[in-house]
Parts: C-alpha cells; sequence; structure tokens
C-alpha cells in the first residue's frame, strides 16, 4: 500500500554551534549530484561515462520571522556566518503529526544569514533564512 507524502509533513530543525534554533518552515536545495566524466573512446565509439564524485549542493531554510524568537539570535547568526558548524534534520511526519522513519541530516557549516525582507506595501510573511554549505548528508 502506497505511504503518501505532501510538502507539510514534515520536520525541519535546526542546530548551530549546539545550540537548537526550533522548527524551520521551508527548505530550498541540498540535491546531491555527481561531477559528469565522460570519455570518447577512439574509432568514433559512442562516449562511455567514468562517473563522478558526489557533492551535496548548498542547502537553504527558512521560517517566518518571529520578533521575540528570532531577533534575539541576529548576533548569534552573523557571529557564526562562514564559520559556525550545524546540522539541518529532516523527519518525515504522517497526517497527524507523529514521526515516521529516520530523518536524514545535512551538515556542515552557516554560509549566509538572511533577515526578513521589507516592503512596506506588501502584507506577506516576513522570513528569515539560514544558508548552508553542505559536507555530509546522512543517511
Amino acid at each position: 500500500m502506497a505511504n503518501p507524502e505532501r510538502q507539510d509533513t514534515w520536520l525541519i530543525s535546526c542546530v548551530l554551534e549546539g545550540r537548537d534554533l526550533g522548527i524551520w518552515d521551508t527548505s530550498d536545495g541540498g540535491e546531491k549530484d555527481s561531477d559528469e566524466n565522460k570519455y570518447p573512446p577512439g574509432g568514433m565509439l559512442a562516449e562511455i561515462s567514468l562517473g563522478g564524485r558526489p557533492s551535496v549542493g548548498e542547502l537553504t531554510v527558512s521560517r517566518y520571522y518571529d520578533a521575540n524568537r528570532d531577533h534575539p539570535l541576529f548576533s548569534f547568526y552573523n557571529k557564526h556566518v562562514g564559520s559556525g558548524r550545524g546540522s539541518v534534520g529532516f523527519t518525515p511526519l504522517d497526517f497527524h503529526g507523529n514521526p515516521q522513519g529516520d530523518p536524514f541530516v545535512y551538515s556542515g557549516t552557516l554560509k549566509t544569514f538572511t533577515p526578513p525582507n521589507v516592503d512596506s506595501t506588501s502584507q506577506d510573511a516576513a522570513m528569515v533564512e539560514l544558508h548552508w554549505t553542505v559536507e555530509t548528508l546522512t543517511p
């Protein structure tokens, strides 16, 4: 029997320098990819794939800006941009919000902290973002 998932049935959690940053709302990136390495043999034979070194793309997580929760963290984020070590975990949830299965975890360095955009003509949610350079993805 199928076990369908929706984009909203995930729990995203972040830790930076051992500090639990709570739950995050959205993610982008984090794809596992590899270098393309092809070789054209002689005699006009078809190219062959030699495989390539795998790598994990950069990962961005964001959440709505809550002044009480997020504003006190701005100096912490700024202090650790470019050097702060951390992880982002993704736990699948069932339709009732219960964890199902093991999380997968990205580990790496905080590359960028983006405070909320400001626009006096918009009523969209203000968002904060953390952009990670990923070294490992487990499992």
